[in-house]
């Protein structure tokens, strides 16, 4: 199998195994696609968490994508990729005072505030540096709408601040003055396939920024929508159409548009735009049956790839997998059988794929764990028996380029330190002579 014109064979031969290797061109086509489609005033915000690997958000940002951050390096990122601070949001539930200093040192956007608290402490950094910032309410909300594979809202969350609360806050808009209250963010649940269930979404959380607005006395700049937009990974799942999508969105925008025709409006997607462009490639180093089951031993596993554990699925499900290339004559030919698919860390649990139907397999085969872009090595314990992280690389324009190199063991023991308490001090052998 091939990646615009390249061999995996090639490119496990160049940069090694395990590595994931990501295509610039699904990339592009992914957030070129959504937005070409989607009603002209809803920006797409990338969500860096899904994957930050900072040439994967770089292809994203030349096709129009913004930059919405969780933590100090990724908002380092984004600004080093080329976003510029008007089209950087970041959130999360409990930001430190130096990402919240680091925000408004950049001059973000909008800092998404989470709590009461949180909005007290940025009001104080905001006004001991006598300026101004823009700050968006996440709102937990009161219902859920099903559909979406991990709800994130409607419940006792450490996300946002309850819809309840928020509306009973009382005038926010004169009662903070170097945090600018002015508009709000809901994210209601991830993974939807059901492009109806992104239109309930929209419409709910449309209603209530007027709602809020109307009952807090603030402005309403801006308005983010989540998104939650899935990607199928499991059999019977469809991926979502862009067109359904912006079917179901497209009217409610341009309402509230025209309402609110000074209202900057955000859609987020992480795992949509990313996910996809991606493949997990591990070589097989042994082969072997263990009471009637076959299993391939591979260099890589779920410390490179927890997601592929299944995704919050009570029962394992595989992701998808192909045969990428192989050592042996007859080029993949034959039935397929079911093989488990085991990674190098002792434990039962590193288990990629668990009797996955591919050609019989032999040492030095690749394997590829497809629609694997986001939530890689971001999600995964990577340094679990410390293996490290592996190498990234990104194909665009038909040339491989190396975009993180794999952690080597210098790489994990340079930040560790020895302590040896002085001679002196160390307790006496107390064993008993023989």
């Amino acid at each position: 199998m091939k990646i615009q014109g390249i061999e995996y064979e090639e490119l496990a031969q160049e940069f090694g195994t395990p590595l994931y290797v990501y295509d610039a061109d699904v990339l592009t086509g992914a957030i070129t696609g959504l937005r070409d489609v989607l009603h002209p005033a809803l920006e797409v915000f990338y969500s860096l968490k899904a994957n930050p690997n900072i040439s994967v958000f770089d292809v994203l940002r030349e096709g129009g994508a913004r930059a919405e951050v969780s933590s100090l390096v990724e908002l380092r990122t984004a600004l080093a990729a080329g976003a510029p601070p008007s089209d950087i949001i970041f959130l999360g539930p409990g930001k430190s005072e130096r990402e919240l200093a680091a925000c408004l040192d950049a001059g973000v956007h909008a800092i998404v505030c989470e709590s009461f608290d949180e909005l007290d402490d940025i009001e104080r950094l905001a006004g001991e540096r006598g300026v101004r910032q823009r700050v968006l309410l996440r709102i937990n909300p009161e219902r859920t709408i099903g559909g979406s594979r991990l709800t994130m809202g409607g419940k006792p969350r450490q996300f946002g601040i309850d819809e309840a609360q928020v509306l009973s806050a009382g005038d926010l808009a004169k009662k903070y003055r170097y945090a600018d209250v002015a508009g709000i963010h809901v994210y209601l649940g991830t993974r939807i396939l059901d492009a109806a269930v992104v239109g309930a979404n929209t419409r709910y959380i449309l209603d209530l920024a007027d709602r809020v607005a109307h009952s807090t006395g603030i402005r309403l700049d801006t308005v983010d929508i989540g998104g939650g937009l899935g990607v199928a990974y499991f059999d019977g799942e469809a991926d979502l159409d862009p067109a359904d999508v912006a079917a179901q969105v497209n009217p409610l925008l341009e309402a509230f548009t025209a309402d609110h025709p000074g209202t900057r409006l955000i859609m987020e997607a992480g795992r949509y735009l990313a996910g996809r462009a991606g493949v997990y490639v591990m070589a097989v180093r042994y082969v072997k049956e263990s009471m009637g089951e076959r299993f391939a031993i591979a260099d890589g596993g779920t410390h490179h790839h927890m997601a592929a554990v299944g995704i919050g699925s009570f029962v394992k499900r595989n992701f998808p997998a192909v045969l990428l290339s192989r050592r042996g004559d007859d080029g993949g030919a034959g039935e397929p059988q079911p093989w488990n698919v085991t990674g190098p860390l002792c434990t039962p649990n590193d288990s990629v794929l668990k009797r996955a139907a591919l050609p019989a397999l032999e040492r030095g085969d690749l394997i590829g764990i497809t629609c694997s872009g986001a939530y890689g090595p971001s999600a995964s314990p990577g340094l679990f028996l410390s293996h490290g992280y592996p190498a990234e690389v990104l194909v665009s324009g038909g040339r491989a380029f190396l975009v993180r190199r794999r952690d080597e063991p210098d790489d994990l023991t340079r930040p560790q330190q020895l302590h040896r308490a002085p001679a002196a001090d160390r307790p006496r052998d107390r064993t008993p002579a023989v």
